[in-house]
């Protein structure tokens, strides 16, 4: 992921370093804001292929959109925007909207838009942005023009999936690579087909192989949200979808994965999480286990020996040890620690 910012500049050459950077990364518009004399915003941008991913901060801004600029260059993309601190609005289509933290909305480079976003409070603006050519899209997804400037709440259906999704990639970058370029543009675009096609109610029309991607999305993150319980089983899942058992495991067959094993690797995730954690010193090893799914700490010992090739005691002191004894301290006083200074 590229990381820019204005910081570098003086203030008088921010604003219009920023105007540039964007409309070379993204589309050309014309901005203003009352910030223009020391602008001081950062970038970071994720290219993969034909899917572009940008995660900026800024003051307040502008932005137009207008016929001249359109005539002079129109990549027929759909934009994806994320709200997650600030306000912003959006006008496109005779279609105005006000959106908030964790509010989505779409809108196509190839008509004309008006939009704006201001901090609330003390942080600045922060934006997420998906974009992508409309063609990549599959032919139910493609009306983007009537649910353009739309607010679309990131609480619930396909939104909330692609609401978390798009966060997570771009707060850890680090965790993926070139060769993840190809799965994780996929995965995007499946799943802002499906929020377009849900708010347009022709999810059905979909490709079945993206429906099943979106699915499976679907599944793994509601298992995520009940690993603590004790009665998540491939039934319960299954059910809860409204699927067979039978077809649940040929979904996560054709994925290569079991359920099974799929689920008790989270939950053995979770466990090694909280095993390094040192708020979290004071609680018993068959406690931690017992709260993500073990009820059993014989199995659980073999279990985490077999995925980490440690025992889970060895595994906690050898943690705090490698971390040295700012970590030791947090053991002996059962208190979080301070927070270090970062190098």
């Amino acid at each position: 992921m590229a990381r820019m910012t204005t910081t570098w500049l003086t203030p008088e050459e921010r604003f219009g370093w920023w105007h540039d950077m964007t409309a070379s990364t993204l589309i050309p518009t014309a901005m203003g804001s009352d910030r223009a004399a020391d602008f001081e915003a950062t970038a970071r941008v994720l290219n993969l292929g034909d899917v572009q991913v940008s995660d900026m901060t800024y003051p307040t801004l502008t932005v137009t959109r207008t016929p001249r600029l359109i005539r002079h260059s129109d990549p027929g993309f759909v934009h994806l925007s994320l709200t997650l601190s600030g306000n912003m609005g959006l006008s496109q289509f005779r279609s105005h909207t006000l959106l908030g933290s964790g509010d989505l909305a779409v809108y196509s480079s190839s008509e004309p838009f008006d939009g704006w976003a201001g901090p609330e409070g003390t942080a600045p603006v922060r934006q997420l942005l998906l974009h992508l050519p409309r063609a990549a899209l599959p032919p139910a997804a493609r009306q983007v023009d009537d649910v353009a400037a739309t607010r679309i709440p990131g609480g619930g259906g396909f939104a909330a999936l692609l609401a978390q999704f798009l966060t997570h990639v771009a707060n850890n970058p680090h965790q993926f690579g070139p060769q993840d370029a190809a799965r994780l543009s996929t995965t995007l675009i499946d799943l802002l087909s499906h929020t377009i096609a849900q708010r347009l109610d022709t999810v059905a029309a979909l490709p079945p192989e993206s429906r099943e991607r979106s699915l499976l999305l679907r599944v793994q993150a509601f298992v995520r949200r009940h690993l603590h319980e004790p009665g998540l089983t491939p039934d319960a899942v299954a059910a809860a979808h409204h699927i067979s058992t039978r077809s649940l495991h040929r979904l996560f067959q054709r994925h290569g994965l079991t359920v099974a094993s799929w689920i008790r690797d989270q939950r053995l995730e979770r466990c090694r999480r909280d095993l390094a954690d040192p708020r979290l010193a004071a609680r018993p090893i068959h406690a931690i286990a017992a709260g993500w799914g073990f009820p059993r700490p014989g199995d659980f010992t073999r279990a985490f020996r077999g995925a980490y090739g440690l025992p889970p005691r060895e595994y906690r002191h050898r943690s705090y040890r490698e971390s040295g004894p700012y970590l030791s301290m947090a053991r002996t006083s059962g208190r979080p620690p301070a927070p270090r200074a970062e190098s």
